[in-house]
């Protein structure tokens, strides 16, 4: 098998349901479909055995998320490329073919995602991945396509092959081989942001990252956690201290540490006032675990070598964002990313 579509299910039978006669009906040739399974207790697996019997399924022993379902399943595919797919997309005609071919042509590129457009609202990118991930100095990720919560119509703005500072977890396209070497995805990130965390390492041992525009797939997104969860807002926290503590640059740390809690005091207290004590506590709990885990981190980044930053934002999204009235990607200053 030269092309592996891994789909990681933990209780989607429904998406399972929707999206799979599509995904049969536009795979490659050489391409095969894999679902591996986090230990769900729905009845995904037996609907998947009597209505998909062609579909290989990888049973994990248990719900380890995100980084630790896929590290599990992956361990036992193989195959020149993984495409780890999220259950809740639905791809299109010649969705595969326009991403390998690029990949083939360049053995630098060791990840690359298509164009991600809303399910729900089709003219639009989807949060999750846009037209391709960046990151700010501080933390701050955002796409091409989507800064926080605003999303915009996709008028063919960002058709161009463009190399980014992420791709996104729900459609990654990644060479096998790079992924076992780089050790896979951070176990302890769970879910969100493990993929940001494992394209800063592939940054870091001198792959690029690219996007697809030739490839589009449609996402709804929230599909294991929902967008307004407190659950979320603790991972998503605490995963970005994990995150920066991690693949920063040795001269950048005490600034940006400082800036963040600065902004995630600003954060909480939001929403304290907006979403209730919940995402408040999140926050806290967020920081709180991310100290006690701190000697652990420190252990993990001394075994990765710092300083590739490239394609990184160094101004902050923030003040871009909220001072500038800066709502576009394309209204960002080229030359603030670093080259």
């Amino acid at each position: 098998m030269r092309v592996a579509v891994v789909i990681l299910n933990w209780n989607g039978k429904k998406f399972l349901e929707k999206f799979l006669p599509a995904l049969i009906q536009h795979i490659e040739p050489d391409a095969g479909i894999i679902v591996a399974d986090n230990a769900s207790t729905d009845d995904s697996l037996a609907f998947l055995k009597a209505n998909f019997p062609e579909i290989r399924i990888i049973s994990n022993p248990d719900n380890g998320g995100f980084a630790r379902g896929y590290n599990l399943a992956l361990s036992q595919v193989e195959a020149e490329y993984y495409v780890l797919l999220n259950s809740d997309i639905e791809v299109t005609e010649n969705w595969v073919s326009p991403v390998i071919e690029l990949m083939d042509r360049d053995a630098s590129i060791g990840a690359c995602q298509p164009k991600i457009r809303s399910y729900l609202e089709p003219k639009k990118f989807e949060y999750a991945g846009a037209a391709g991930g960046f990151i700010d100095k501080y933390g701050y990720p955002f796409c091409r396509g989507r800064m926080f919560l605003q999303i915009e119509e996709d008028h063919g703005q960002y058709d161009d092959v463009h190399e980014i500072f992420w791709a996104t977890g729900a459609c990654l396209f990644v060479r096998s081989k790079l992924y076992h070497e780089l050790g896979g995805f951070d176990e302890d990130f769970f879910a969100h942001m493990e993929e940001i965390d494992f394209c800063w390492r592939m940054n870091n041992a001198g792959y690029r990252i690219m996007y697809c525009p030739d490839s589009t797939v449609f996402h709804i997104g929230g599909g294991t956690l929902p967008k307004i969860s407190w659950r979320k807002t603790y991972l998503n926290f605490r995963n970005n201290f994990i995150l920066l503590y991690k693949n920063l640059p040795e001269s950048w740390l005490i600034r940006v540490f400082t800036v963040r809690l600065l902004l995630d005091g600003i954060a909480a207290l939001k929403f304290l006032i907006q979403a209730g004590f919940k995402d408040f506590w999140a926050v806290a709990r967020a920081h709180f675990s991310f100290y006690r885990s701190l000697s652990k981190t420190r252990q993990k980044r001394k075994s990765i070598k710092q300083g590739s930053v490239k394609n990184l934002y160094k101004g902050s999204l923030v003040f871009d964002y909220f001072i500038l009235r800066k709502r576009k990607f394309s209204q960002l200053n080229p030359s603030r990313f670093i080259s």
